[in-house]
């Protein structure tokens, strides 16, 4: 849930943000407050992918994938999309469980 919210949250700045820029005049493509948002929230988005990779038992180095084009984006997608291993794994343990049971 936590890597959804992060996605859901930037979306939604991004476009607040955009239409902003757009009604200021910004132009077309991204507008300075745009890429400066991208630019803060870039490392703590790859954060919070290699962690959802890891709560399905993969490695985070699978984020790569996404720099192929297009058919990389709809993989990531679907490994971000797919649940999490039950009980423990190689990365620790279940974050449902360890929610749940507080």
């Amino acid at each position: 849930m936590e890597y959804w919210m992060f996605v859901l949250f930037n979306t939604l700045i991004l476009i607040a943000l955009g239409i902003i820029e757009g009604a200021a005049g910004a132009g077309a493509g991204m507008g300075p407050l745009s890429l400066l948002y991208s630019l803060a929230v870039f490392l703590p988005g790859i954060a919070v992918s290699v962690r959802r990779l890891h709560d399905t038992d993969r490695s985070g180095w699978w984020v790569l994938i996404s720099l192929v084009p297009i058919i990389g984006l709809i993989a990531i997608i679907i490994l971000m999309a797919l649940d999490g291993t039950p009980g423990d794994n190689r990365f620790g343990p279940n974050p449902k469980i360890a929610v749940a049971s507080s």
